[in-house]
């Protein structure tokens, strides 16, 4: 898939989905947030896709939503989210795919600024790797523009109320290292690797068995809306179901004849 905005790139089983409006630092109008669920959905749907890393390019993550496009007619979408989300859902979100839950992994490559609504959409993935020189922050916070991207309710549950707090109500700059530090992003790596090293992580869970991994992380965000008991039960069905497909039984068989051993992950 190709836009001006939004462009999508596969080299296997990863999918890289780009984001480049240089003139913007990567902020999102409405017609780019269209573009970023079109995008996701078509990886997600990809039976030949495992894994997504989701990059800005030119030097910037993402700088939030765009103000400038209120004023020339591509306000971002106000609308009430759909009730019944699934995985599959076309409901859109302001930031376009903040409101999607994925059947598999996505991977944020941050490189400059990662903030406002691009510090939600970077919430929205499943791990963030940041450039050292990466800063991310609540900046609409200075203008009074609020997080409906999921940002009040993915940070704390990322890093606690302490430090979501900290951020939210300030809207201060949060450098790489602290991200680290508070368990905002998931690795730190050199200026200039980012998206290398993402796609690596990307190709490395791409070689794990796939129905496992997707069924354990699927309970573990769904894990959120329900009790204790019914959490327990719902983990059980998922591992049951992944089970079921096969990959343990042959995993098993593997460890059984000596891969892996050790820790390794080299010869699964």
């Amino acid at each position: 898939m190709t836009t001006e905005a939004v462009r999508t790139e596969r080299n296997g089983p990863v999918t890289t989905v780009i984001l480049s409006r240089p003139e913007r630092r990567n902020a999102v109008d409405r017609p780019t947030a269209d573009a970023l669920v079109e995008a996701f959905l078509a990886f997600d749907r990809d039976k030949d896709a495992a894994v997504a890393v989701f990059y800005g390019d030119n030097g910037a993550f993402c700088a939030g939503a765009d103000l400038k496009g209120i004023a020339e007619g591509k306000g971002n979408r106000i609308e009430d989210p759909k009730p019944g989300l699934d995985i599959r859902t076309d409901d859109k979100g302001p930031m376009g795919p903040s409101r999607l839950l994925l059947s598999k992994p996505v991977i944020a490559a941050i490189v400059g600024p990662a903030v406002a609504g691009g510090l939600e959409l970077a919430l929205w993935c499943d791990m963030r790797i940041a450039e050292e020189d990466a800063v991310l922050g609540v900046f609409c916070r200075r203008w009074g523009v609020p997080l409906i991207d999921g940002g009040t309710v993915r940070l704390p549950r990322l890093v606690g109320m302490g430090h979501a707090m900290d951020l939210i109500l300030t809207g201060r700059p949060v450098a790489a290292h602290e991200a680290l530090a508070m368990g905002l992003v998931s690795r730190v790596v050199a200026k200039g690797t980012v998206r290398e090293e993402a796609e690596k992580l990307a190709r490395e869970l791409s070689a794990l068995p796939q129905d496992c991994m997707r069924h354990d992380r699927m309970s573990a965000y769904q894990q959120w809306d329900m009790d204790y008991a019914g959490a327990m039960a719902n983990e059980f069905n998922h591992g049951r179901a992944s089970m079921a497909g096969g990959q343990s039984t042959q995993g098993a068989a593997r460890f059984a004849s000596g891969r892996g051993r050790g820790g390794s992950f080299a010869d699964i």
